[in-house]
C-alpha cells in the first residue's frame, strides 16, 4: 500500500432508475432513491477513493456504514456520491461520504474501509462456505 493522503476525494455517479427505487428494492413503497442504492454508490466512491493507494493484489473490503439518507429523489435524476479519506490507522481507512441529486444534498455519513489482499482473502471467505 502506497502513502495515502488524506483529504483525498474520489466521486461515483447513477442515475436514479426505476431498478434503483425503494418500491423496486425492497426497501419502501414510494418511487424514489433507495437508501441501499445510496449506501451502494457511497461504497462506489470510497472505492475509487483508495484505488491510487493501492499496490498489487491489494484491495479495500468496507467494515462499517453510518449514514443518514436526508432527502429524497425522484426518478430519472443524476445522483453522484463523494468520498474523503479523513483517517489512516495501519490498514483500516476512514472516510466521510455524501451524496447529492441535482437539487441539493440527500444523505451523509462515515465509512471505515479495510486493505486486504484479494486472493487471501477470497479463499479464507470461499473456504467458509466449505465448512
Amino acid at each position: 500500500m502506497k502513502d495515502i493522503t488524506i483529504g483525498y476525494k474520489a466521486t461515483a455517479e447513477t442515475t436514479a432508475s426505476a431498478d434503483k427505487l425503494a418500491v423496486s428494492v425492497g426497501s419502501g413503497s414510494l418511487r424514489v432513491f433507495a437508501t441501499p442504492m445510496m449506501a451502494a454508490l457511497m461504497e462506489e466512491a470510497a472505492c475509487k477513493a483508495m484505488a491510487p493507494f493501492l499496490e498489487g493484489d491489494e484491495t479495500t473490503v468496507g467494515t462499517a456504514l453510518s449514514i443518514a439518507h436526508s432527502a429524497a429523489t425522484p426518478e430519472g435524476m443524476t445522483v453522484t456520491a463523494e468520498a474523503e479519506i479523513t483517517g489512516v490507522n495501519g490498514r483500516e481507512i476512514s472516510l466521510i461520504v455524501r451524496a447529492f441529486d441535482e437539487v441539493s444534498e440527500i444523505g451523509s455519513g462515515t465509512h471505515k474501509r479495510f486493505v486486504v489482499f484479494s486472493e487471501k482473502f477470497q479463499s479464507r471467505t470461499d473456504q467458509k462456505g466449505r465448512a
